[in-house]
């Protein structure tokens, strides 16, 4: 799960942009100046040192990982900006309901299935 790399990957470059375009007007009117500023407040406290490459290592860690050592979930995020811990819960609660609905043996790697 890569953060928001403001260069190299150039999230805000290509991010979607809304098919409804009457709303999009809307939001233009409202939050013009927000939209239009974000990529630059997010480089301002994104470290300088930073560097895509660091998510490409970590492709290639987990898929070199073998089976049933895979983390569930990678995050790369030099600006720490929550995320992970917003993950972490998301998970906390899929695993316990599966467990719940007794279907936990989803969560591990089976080989055969």
């Amino acid at each position: 799960m890569p953060g928001a790399y403001p260069s190299g990957i150039n999230h805000f470059a290509h991010a979607a942009t809304p098919a409804d375009t009457e709303r999009a007007a809307d939001y233009e009117g409202l939050y013009g100046e927000a939209i239009r500023t974000v990529p630059d407040r997010l480089a301002s406290f994104f470290p300088k040192d930073a560097s895509v490459q660091e998510v490409a290592d970590a492709i290639v860690k987990a898929v070199a990982a073998p089976p049933g050592a895979r983390p569930w979930r990678v995050h790369i995020d030099p600006s720490h900006d929550g995320s992970e811990v917003v993950w972490a819960l998301g998970d906390r609660i899929r695993a316990e309901f599966l467990a719940n609905s007794g279907l936990g043996d989803l969560l591990v790697p089976n080989s055969h299935r």
